[in-house]
């Protein structure tokens, strides 16, 4: 599933291309991909064409693109959620239909003139939806690309990222020191701290020499620093390259994919030599999904 480096990078991709573009024609073709909107697909029609988009935001592993008020003055966002295997692209008018094209916005934009977002999606696990804006509890901008204090109703239970500048370290330690559960199922609590999955939790475990099965309540003040300095370094180099793409569903907005997976330590490296000390990294089950780790450099945990 794609994490916040990846979705960033679609944000990213997406922001000069609908910013300002006025919504011309949508058109739906398949409804699954709507399963988060109140409507059906006539309603999502309906109420997206002749709409302006003012910009492209991100909080975690969500998208929105705030619409411009009607004349009801409601504060409205497309909000997206790419699921397993959802893609956000951008292409030229008249482009051919995308294989596994599910819903297709045709825009114009004032400099960049016609072109076509379009939502693919193979498994048909993410989703589009026009929901409403509701105000962020800190009065702080709602995410990554919005100056708003707002965020679509959807997305409000969800917690800042570490990247976002409201995100509140001290608010993170106060949790960890609450938590009797595994570091590892904390860090992917997405109403802990957004946008961080199994990929790079695994990554910034490794980086700070925590084993995921370690308590949090039971991390020192040092060590719970030291990880959130990972968790950031971690994420913002897999920015830096583009993202992660085991998967070949996750492209960007060009259909390239992303290399971070050439500079991992820990996950899917298993039996492989840790860069650190050259013993094997190993596998272990985990939630529906497995962690990796060096048991040399990740001390298990004292059984409780």
């Amino acid at each position: 599933m794609p994490e916040l480096p990846e979705v960033e990078v679609v944000r990213a991709g997406l922001e000069p291309a609908v910013s300002h573009a006025m919504i011309v024609a949508v058109t739906v073709h398949d409804e699954r991909a709507l399963t988060r909107h109140e409507g059906g697909g006539a309603d999502f029609e309906a109420t997206l064409t002749g709409r302006v988009v003012e910009g492209a935001a991100r909080r975690g592993k969500f998208l929105w693109l705030p619409l411009a008020p009607r004349g009801d003055g409601a504060d409205e966002a497309v909000v997206g959620h790419l699921g397993m295997s959802g893609q956000l692209l951008v292409r030229a008018p008249g482009a051919p239909a995308e294989r596994h094209e599910r819903v297709r916005l045709d825009l114009q934009h004032p400099d960049h003139g016609e072109l076509s977002v379009v939502f693919a999606d193979q498994r048909t696990f993410g989703s589009l939806a026009v929901d409403r804006l509701v105000p962020t509890r800190d009065a702080a901008p709602g995410g990554r690309g919005t100056a708003a204090p707002t965020v679509p109703s959807q997305v409000a239970h969800i917690a800042r990222d570490p990247l976002d500048p409201a995100f509140s370290d001290r608010e993170f330690r106060a949790v960890l020191a609450r938590k009797d559960s595994e570091i590892k199922r904390v860090l992917l609590d997405q109403t802990v701290a957004s946008g961080i999955g199994n990929i790079y939790a695994d990554e910034a475990l490794w980086a700070s020499r925590i084993h995921p099965q370690a308590i949090a309540r039971t991390l020192s003040s040092r060590a719970t620093g030291r990880l959130l300095a990972e968790v950031r370094a971690v994420l913002e180099k897999a920015l830096a390259e583009g993202g992660t793409s085991f998967d070949a569903q996750y492209v960007n907005v060009n259909g390239q994919a992303g290399y971070f997976e050439h500079s991992l330590n820990a996950y899917g490296r298993t039996g492989q030599p840790c860069a650190r000390c050259g013993r094997p990294i190993v596998r272990v089950s985990f939630m529906n999904r497995s962690s990796h780790f060096c048991p040399h450099c990740q001390k298990a945990p004292r059984p409780r």
